[in-house]
């Protein structure tokens, strides 16, 4: 709407606006401009329309479009149109809509990225950064605006072996970065330390019915001599109490960490976890970016991690992690990708999001 104002401001054309009910009406034509989320689309029932736009297509559900069309008949209205502007988000319905089996009466111009020259004038080298932040097929995707099936397959595409997994020495100066994923069976976390803008995973500790004071213990006894400092990062589910237990899982972490004031740990629990999407994409562009940057390596003594990053897949023709086919898989790399979104995540955030910002 801000953007919509602008460019009336621009040209001197006359409107009112209502702020409260997010409704704009032209002084010269009197008509009038509705502007509505489409989350929650059976909202839109009722309405007579001439026209309407969608940013954002692909992440709007195909029954919102539906909706739309079948209020698109206004008596007034010389012509009747529906418009959408979107980056391509796999092979779904906006693809097949527009594109694979396109509907009679629908159009589509799909626009080179490097066209955008308005883009390019005020910052040259916008493409170039985000091959630093994406790896390679989410670049495609988002920024060359590609069609691939993301949400099919391995979800760690971006992991090698031979390149990202060797032999690494812990460094003493170094603080520990130790990230959970709280799950009863197996307990799992990641210990890894961050070498300027490259993090190595040197351990992991996969304890099998097992509680979060015997994983604080077996970290101990492994690293109780380590004196550069501890950073606690994890899953958001550690927030809550047990029903075992008066405690949560980072509270008991906290105890933990207070009675060995020697580690120098700090507890960071977040409110919320990330979007899965968002982590997946930030973990892959870790593993290797679309420039061919690796910043993510992993030490081989981590076996179970290493299984996750090579077999971790989603279900079949859907964008869900299938967390069903072996129990034993996807904790080790939660745990992994919570690490990265609460250590650099922020630091990354350019181009396409899969989430409101506003």
């Amino acid at each position: 709407m801000d953007a919509f104002l602008e460019r009336l401001a621009e040209h001197s054309l006359p409107y009112e606006l209502n702020r409260s009910s997010f409704t704009l009406r032209m002084k010269d034509s009197r008509s009038r401009i509705l502007f509505r989320s489409l989350d929650d689309f059976e909202k839109l029932r009722g309405s007579n329309l001439a026209w309407f736009g969608v940013d954002e297509l692909t992440y709007t559900k195909e029954e919102a479009w539906t909706r739309l069309e079948a209020r698109l008949r206004d008596p007034k209205a010389d012509q009747l149109c529906g418009f959408g502007v979107w980056t391509p988000k796999g092979f779904d319905w906006v693809y097949r809509r527009f594109r694979s089996e396109q509907v009679e009466g629908y159009g589509l111009v799909e626009a080179k990225p490097y066209e955008n020259r308005y883009l390019l004038k005020e910052t040259p080298d916008f493409y170039e950064r985000l091959k630093a932040s994406y790896d390679e097929a989410f670049f495609r995707q988002e920024v060359l605006g590609s069609y691939l099936n993301l949400q099919a397959g391995q979800v760690y595409y971006a992991f090698e072996r031979s390149e990202n997994v060797g032999d690494f020495e812990l460094e003493s100066d170094a603080p520990l970065l130790w990230s959970w994923d709280f799950n009863v069976n197996p307990m799992s976390s990641v210990i890894a330390q961050r070498r300027g803008e490259t993090i190595y995973v040197l351990d992991e500790i996969y304890l099998r019915t097992s509680a979060t004071p015997e994983t604080c213990e077996e970290f101990g006894r492994r690293y109780g001599t380590h004196r550069a400092g501890v950073r606690v990062y994890g899953d958001a589910s550690g927030r809550q109490r047990h029903t075992t237990s008066p405690y949560s899982d980072y509270q008991l972490i906290r105890e933990y960490l207070a009675m060995h004031g020697e580690l120098r740990g700090k507890v960071t629990a977040p409110r919320s976890n990330p979007p899965v999407r968002d982590r997946l994409n930030l973990t892959n562009a870790w593993l290797c970016s679309a420039n061919e940057t690796r910043r993510l390596f992993v030490d081989r003594r981590c076996k179970e991690l290493i299984k996750d990053l090579e077999q971790v897949s989603y279900k079949p023709d859907s964008g869900v992690i299938d967390k069903d086919k072996d129990p034993n898989r996807t904790h080790l790399s939660d745990a992994l990708g919570y690490l990265l979104w609460q250590e650099v995540g922020s630091s990354l955030r350019a181009g396409e999001q899969s989430r409101r910002l506003m």
